[in-house]
């Protein structure tokens, strides 16, 4: 067993603190190669991934950077610094700490790299960005140990795929180089170690204790959830009383126009004043720091938030989270649960707020799922390509490179180990010259292959457009919104589409404040204030999360419960409704009903496949249906079904649902499709055929992008249709966008057993569809209540009057 030194001994017992059993298990294992920590929030476990780092620099004599620290988040990385900073100055140990993200200065960056600190604070995306310095080497010269924090959300997205391409570079750079993962929720410990290690070097994983379960329930509300809509308006008062109980309330909410509408809302009932903040990804970073301040220090009562607080910050004083809306993904509310008593073995405090009746179902189950420590997650599959194409271009900054070396260092990549050397070569071909349909341009000629055999940029000035767009994450069509007066204060963004539906005088929420549009300045929004009390809702490009599979299993399971002591009286009810006039949804079976109502004739398809790809199912059933001339007029999804609304009634939609016809009606979809456009142009930014950011001419518009990619697309659609950025497409789009793989597994999941109701009026179930056609979400209880009177008569017309 490794004994801290004195001083860490001393700095403990002064706290009255005793190193936990997984703490010092780090200490002990801290010469293995790649070690995952998975301990609950609140556990220690950055301080244990910390430890090995502080007790070797306590001794002195190291020069230059020692431990990378990789965190998801900007605030995560500043938050770490801040409470590593504390130790290491009251120990007095000779350590310098600083982070590096998009929001460290032009100087001190350039200071980092000539005199790199100790340790280094930073994002996957400011990683990148430093190994295609050429002093690349000089950077990471002696570097010791990587620690990536939260590794369970990065290995969820391409960010990861970067980094863990990134790590096997910097293996290459420090062949002695450890790495360390850190996380409190991870569904699958043995796949999140394949990514961590350098392949094929084994992992071991450390568990810490768990600690006790949470304690988490369903907000009890006066008010009945309506039968339709996300903003769960309708809990305001509920959730307002519990922040007056609690010392610090989060309130999360699955994307930003909600967390703004809520905001508003609750701000509006806030008769007493209580001090309350919002906090998401696309308000001013001068506001988000001033509130995370402001939580730092106690000054705020509640936080109306996002993703953008979900992982690991330290509010210290947070002890209740409310989850408004079902929480679609059991790892995600955990990671939630857990920023409340962010303390050791203290019992975590949370509610869940469902903001539909069907999200009343889920809420449930994500509640058993919750304490059966059930957590979801699905594969990723192998490494996406554009990523690679990235990761060849920033590597070609940092100088000339050997093919083969590069090869054999990306399939130390967990997720790249099985890449074949033509399928690195494709890649490779495509960044010297854009592929096939493209060479003869030289604007996407990047690459060369040298004399004596390594590759180079064919023009060195070339390094400034590649590092200005390094990064996969994109939020397209943004613009900035500044105030017209008061030297232009900057709050936020809107996308560009919103913006454009504008006119002078329009009023919209953001930064939890309605403000009026004045007009647009280049690519600047600039408002007014405003005291209006209806605003427009701004369209935020916050996430949109879809129920997960093991919930959507939950789900199916709960429904054939004989009763539901644990669902409220209104919901069993509504179920018991449901079960007597059609069926509810079965395990291994696909229920349909179809019904006249309003003069249209329906088909109601019951997936529970998420929202992706109930969309999916929309459109390519509706195409379908056109070409058999069954006359559909629309279609509209929710996480649970979709709803399919014509002329013509079918008396028997069992064909339109064979597997080959699935599938075949989406190849005939595919084909030229808005949204695979939109892929394209994703892919294409990330892979570095399209530059969104110019060195001059600064940021091209999301319609000048859009433009180009366009034509791109249509280009390579009909001189090149086996471009490798067709392919990369055609798989993103697969698993992204229409979330076929969902599709596909209720296919697998029904296997061909369909029941059809065929009915003569609307049923329970299917009712909250129907409120979901064409609403424009309004602020406020009026909106509610207009929802309640319209399911009424719904139910009513068919003789199904709402229970109680």
């Amino acid at each position: 067993m490794n004994a801290l030194p004195a001083p860490f001994t001393d700095w403990f017992a002064t706290r009255g603190w005793r190193i936990h059993p997984h703490q010092q298990a780090m200490l002990d294992r801290a010469s293995d190669p790649a070690l995952l920590l998975i301990a609950p929030t609140g556990g220690g476990k950055t301080l244990a991934g910390f430890l090995p780092t502080l007790v070797e620099l306590s001794r002195g004599g190291h020069k230059g950077l020692h431990t990378l620290y990789v965190s998801p988040l900007k605030a995560l990385a500043a938050d770490i610094r801040r409470n590593l900073t504390t130790p290491v100055e009251e120990m007095g140990l000779p350590i310098r700490i600083e982070d590096r993200t998009g929001d460290t200065s032009y100087t001190q960056k350039r200071r980092q790299r000539a005199d790199p600190p100790h340790i280094l604070l930073t994002t996957p995306e400011s990683l990148a960005l430093l190994i295609s310095y050429p002093d690349a080497p000089h950077i990471f010269a002696g570097l010791q140990r990587v620690v990536v924090d939260e590794i369970h959300a990065l290995a969820e997205s391409k960010r990861g795929d970067q980094l863990f391409l990134a790590l096997s570079r910097l293996q290459t750079l420090c062949p002695g180089l450890r790495r360390v993962g850190l996380s409190a929720t991870v569904e699958d410990p043995a796949a999140i170690a394949q990514l961590l290690a350098r392949h094929p070097d084994p992992c071991e994983i450390l568990n810490a204790d768990p600690g006790p379960d949470p304690d988490i329930a369903m907000l009890e509300t006066e008010e009945r959830p309506p039968w339709s809509g996300g903003g769960g308006a309708y809990a305001v008062p509920a959730v307002l009383e519990q922040i007056r109980r609690h010392r610090t309330t989060l309130v999360f909410h699955n994307t930003r126009a909600q967390a703004e509408i809520f905001f508003h809302n609750l701000w509006m009932a806030n008769a007493e004043g209580l001090p309350i903040g919002i906090h998401h990804g696309s308000l001013d970073r001068t506001q988000r720091e001033r509130v995370e301040k402001a939580m730092t220090q106690g000054r705020l009562r509640a936080v109306v938030c996002t993703g953008s607080l979900d992982l690991g910050i330290d509010w210290g004083d947070v002890d209740l989270v409310i989850q408004v809306g079902a929480p679609k993904n059991v790892k995600r509310l955990v990671q939630r649960i857990g920023r409340a008593n962010h303390r050791y073995n203290a019992p975590s405090k949370a509610l869940l707020v469902p903001a539909n009746r069907f999200e009343v179902v889920e809420c449930v189950a994500a509640l058993e799922a919750v304490k059966a420590r059930d957590l979801d997650g699905d594969p990723r599959g192998p490494g996406p390509r554009d990523v690679l194409c990235q990761h060849i271009l920033i590597t070609a900054c940092a100088g000339p490179f050997d093919a083969r070396a590069l090869f054999d260092e990306v399939r130390t990549t967990g997720a790249y180990a099985d890449l074949t050397r033509a399928e690195f070569d494709d890649c490779l071909d495509f960044t010297a010259t854009g592929g096939y349909a493209l060479r003869a341009y030289d604007r996407w000629k990047r690459l060369l292959q040298g004399p004596d055999g390594l590759w180079r940029l064919r023009d060195p000035r070339a390094t400034t457009l590649i590092r200005m767009n390094i990064g996969t994450i994109f939020d397209y069509d943004k613009l900035k919104v500044r105030l017209k007066h008061g030297g232009g204060r900057p709050l936020g963004e809107i996308e560009e589409g919103f913006a454009a539906s504008l006119s002078p005088g329009d009023t919209f929420l953001i930064g939890g404040r309605i403000v009026r549009y004045e007009g647009l300045n280049e690519l600047t929004v600039e408002v007014t204030r405003n005291a209006a009390r209806k605003p427009k809702i701004a369209v935020f490009g916050g996430t949109k999360f879809a129920t997960s599979t093991q919930l959507s299993h939950r789900i199916l399971r709960i429904f054939q419960q004989e009763t539901w002591p644990n669902l409220p009286r209104h919901t069993a009810e509504w179920l018991d409704l449901q079960r007597e006039v059609s069926r509810l949804p079965e395990p291994g079976r696909l229920l349909l009903e179809s019904f006249p109502h309003d003069g249209r004739q329906n088909l109601v398809i019951y997936g529970l496949a998420g929202r992706n790809a109930q969309q999916t199912l929309g459109l390519i059933l509706t195409k379908r249906m056109e070409e058999l001339g069954l006359d559909p007029l629309g279609f509209v999804a929710t996480d649970y079904a979709t709803l399919i609304w014509g002329l013509k009634r079918l008396s028997d939609p069992v064909p339109l649902f064979a597997p080959h016809a699935i599938r075949e009606g989406l190849e005939r979809w595919f084909t030229d499709n808005a949204l695979m456009k939109r892929t394209f142009r994703m892919s294409a930014q990330i892979a570095g055929l399209i530059m969104r950011n110019q060195p001059r001419g600064g940021k091209s518009s999301g319609r000048q992008a859009a433009f180009s990619s366009d034509i791109l697309y249509d280009t390579l659609q009909k001189y090149d249709p086996d471009h490798l950025l067709l392919r990369i497409t055609r798989t993103e789009a697969m698993r992204g966008l229409v979330d076929f793989g969902r599709v596909e597994e209720m296919l697998a999941r029904t296997a061909g057993r369909i029941d059809h109701v065929a009915l003569e009026r609307i049923t329970p179930l299917s009712a909250p569809l129907f409120l979901e056609q064409g609403r424009v979400p309004i602020a406020g209880m009026a909106q509610e209540r207009l929802l309640a009177e319209e399911t009424e008569r719904l139910m009513q017309d068919a003789g199904l009057a709402p229970q109680a």
